[in-house]
């Protein structure tokens, strides 16, 4: 064989596994749409911390918080990187679900066909909270203030658009169409600074979040957004119980990485993923936060989750009514 021939035939074989870049070669950005603090955060930080050394033993996830715009800012962020493995994306009900359906016209990526679903992580529901020294006791006496008042109290939430946004607009859609004063703020942490300071009068807030400041009385819980009382607060009632039928509403957090992930790379994220939530010690701390750690799920299933979720909150936007950034 003449040395063309043999030229041609080595052009011709795969290159060898040790010619392949290492992956990860650099720390790995986990993109939260929110301030620390939050939920979200708190979930990421946790996935983050046990993710890392299930992806090699110099793997590191660095928990990078890039939040507004309901966390449309850092979702977009994200959308805009390498589809390298080096960049994944907490998602959540408001970045992928409520501000596409509610503020689509601000919302500048498709929330599905944009990103790689990795894996669905976990959720939970809201809790409609007050400020500890609020005069409302009970769930029935907010919404008796909201209807003996016409929009004159204030209703604070993490951003226009988003999961605390739409919930509690729905929430007042169903106990009658009250209304109430609007007030947006960058995070969940945010708010419940807020309303810890008494400078608003309620809020929904994802029952993680709200938890701590449940726990030390500068907030108090009225009401949870799901049909059945959440075994982290089961002193606070559902929302059906105290006369506002037809809600259910959840938060919910899915590892994302940008459109194209080689499907190698989607394995190897989706295994570690689910091998960390499996861990008794990581959902007890999850549980603890309010979120409920999801189970064994594919890349497909993570998909098909988000669809239908984003498909529910369109429908919520429509059934009450809901105009937002108009």
């Amino acid at each position: 064989m003449n040395r063309r021939a043999l030229l041609l035939l080595a052009a011709a074989l795969p290159a060898p596994a040790l010619a392949q870049a290492p992956w990860p070669d650099r720390p790995i950005s986990l993109v939260v749409p929110f301030t620390a603090g939050g939920s979200t955060d708190i979930a990421a930080r946790i996935l983050a911390e046990r993710m890392a050394a299930r992806l090699g033993a110099g793997a590191r996830i660095i928990v990078e918080n890039r939040a507004g715009a309901g966390g449309s800012l850092g979702a977009d962020f994200a959308r805009r990187q390498a589809p390298d493995g080096h960049t994944l994306l907490m998602a959540t009900a408001s970045s992928h679900g409520t501000n596409p359906a509610a503020l689509p016209q601000t919302t500048p990526y498709d929330p599905v066909e944009d990103f790689t679903a990795v894996a669905i992580v976990g959720g939970g529901p809201l809790v409609v909270v007050v400020p500890g020294r609020s005069p409302h006791r009970t769930m029935q006496d907010l919404l008796a203030a909201m209807r003996a008042r016409p929009g004159a109290l204030s209703f604070a939430t993490s951003g226009a658009g988003g999961i605390g946004h739409l919930t509690g607009e729905y929430v007042m859609a169903r106990a009658g169409g009250l209304r109430a004063e609007h007030i947006p703020y960058r995070g969940g942490a945010q708010v419940l600074a807020a309303m810890a300071a008494g400078e608003v009068d309620w809020s929904c807030e994802v029952l993680a979040s709200a938890a701590p400041h449940l726990r030390d009385g500068t907030s108090r819980g009225l009401a949870v957004t799901v049909p059945r009382r959440h075994p982290l607060m089961p002193e606070i009632p559902s929302l059906a119980e105290v006369g506002v039928a037809d809600v259910d509403v959840t938060t919910w957090n899915l590892l994302l990485a940008p459109k194209n992930l080689p499907a190698p790379l989607l394995a190897r994220l989706n295994e570690a993923a689910n091998a960390v939530l499996a861990e008794p010690a990581v959902r007890e701390r999850m549980a603890a936060a309010g979120v409920d750690a999801a189970d064994r799920n594919a890349p497909e299933e993570a998909r098909a989750f988000l669809v239908a979720e984003l498909a529910k909150f369109r429908g919520i936007v429509q059934a009450a009514g809901i105009a937002l950034g108009r």
